[in-house]
């Protein structure tokens, strides 16, 4: 069995939908350079890729989306006996490289240039033959360094704060209350071993829009839930406890454009950086992500609604919505935006203002979460991801 290695090491990167990729003509290499080991697989086209290390024997798993394998790397190391490639389950193909002696992966990358052909570059080093069977041991690897192999990073994300208090309705400020909010998500979150939290704002400060996503990829974000509790005209009717929105299928083209523009290379897809990538070529990567984050943004709405609703706290009479919302928009990580309420409400500001409430709403969302997190590893698993 193989764990799969630390956040950074398993990032995912995401191919255009033009049929299988190629292995490129210069074909793949392992060699020695400089006391580390290379292994470098040119391909006609980016795609989906993580590593990971196997026990019995030693080896290097690089786990990537369909490849043609013309041929098998040209092996000009000392260090690895033989490569083998199979099929690693729907839509997946293996090359594992079996090591004469312990190496564990230092850096890990796929580069993406500008005419979309890419290489993933894996850099090993030599280590112990202890230390190698601990990170090739999935439940040693979460044992011992589970905070930074094992845990989901959840970005929470405050709405509004410093000169846009947002919603206000008398004494009750909505940057202030969903500050509270989020502290009180990331205590429950915390609370319970599994996920590592980051907060786009600590403080009653201004942070715009574009921030908060960069803010949330910086960090590792494996997810992304920003709370708001809005207020209506009296022109535009009442409504009435928790909402959740996700990015609607219609805006979904706008907003890859949009990040396009307004983000950095570096800064469009969690892990792959696309600097000097042309505009068709990234806009086709961050279509393919958010194919396969949508589905798991629809799931996490769902379960979000469904935790409210059974730990009998107030839900809006159509809770599941999509929207346009910037803060929506990252094609790679599942992003919803929670409505907590209404401050135009009597009721929702009674609840609102309550840390009682707050808690019961911070376990809800913890319990969603975990709930999510382990339906979303079975869905993984089911796609040989």
């Amino acid at each position: 069995m193989a764990a799969v290695l630390a956040v950074g090491l398993a990032v995912v990167a995401w191919a255009e939908p033009s049929g299988l990729a190629q292995l490129g003509p210069k074909g793949a290499r392992v060699k020695d350079a400089g006391g580390t080991v290379v292994l470098s697989v040119p391909l006609s086209q980016a795609v989906p890729w993580r590593v990971a290390l196997r026990a019995g024997p030693p080896q290097v798993v690089v786990e990537m989306g369909d490849v043609v394998w013309s041929e098998l790397p040209v092996i000009v190391s000392d260090s690895v006996s033989e490569a083998r490639t199979s099929r690693a389950g729907p839509g997946w193909t293996e090359l594992a490289l079996v090591l004469r002696e312990p190496l564990s992966v230092a850096t890990a990358a796929m580069k993406v240039a500008k005419d979309g052909t890419a290489v993933l570059e894996v850099r090993l080093l030599p280590t112990t033959a202890d230390e190698f069977h601990r990170l090739a041991d999935p439940a040693k690897v979460e044992a011992i360094a589970g905070p930074e192999s094992d845990r989901m990073v959840v970005a929470l994300d405050p709405g509004h704060g410093g000169i846009d208090p947002g919603a206000v309705a008398g004494d009750l400020v909505e940057a202030d209350l969903m500050l509270a909010a989020a502290r009180a998500m990331k205590e429950a979150l915390v609370r319970t071993g599994r996920f590592d939290v980051a907060l786009t704002r600590e403080e009653d400060d201004f942070v715009s829009l574009e921030a908060r996503l960069t803010k949330a990829r910086a960090a590792g974000a494996d997810v992304f839930i920003s709370l708001h509790a809005d207020a209506l005209s009296a022109e535009d009717g009442s409504a009435s406890g928790m909402t959740v929105y996700r990015l609607a299928d219609d805006a979904a083209g706008a907003a890859d454009a949009l990040l396009a523009a307004r983000h950095a290379g570096n800064d469009l897809l969690k892990g792959v950086d696309l600097s000097g990538v042309g505009d068709d070529v990234a806009l086709a990567l961050l279509d393919v992500a958010r194919r396969d984050t949508a589905p798991r943004t629809k799931a996490l709405q769902f379960l979000l609604v469904e935790a409210f609703r059974s730990s009998g706290l107030a839900v809006n009479s159509r809770p599941e919505r999509e929207g346009a919302y910037s803060v929506l928009k990252s094609a790679e990580i599942p992003s919803v935006l929670i409505e907590l309420g209404f401050l135009s409400s009597e009721r929702d500001r009674a609840r609102l203002r309550q840390k009682a409430w707050q808690g019961e709403a911070a376990q809800a969302v913890s319990e969603a979460l975990m709930r999510w997190q382990d339906e979303d590893r079975l869905r993984g698993r089911a796609l040989g991801q």
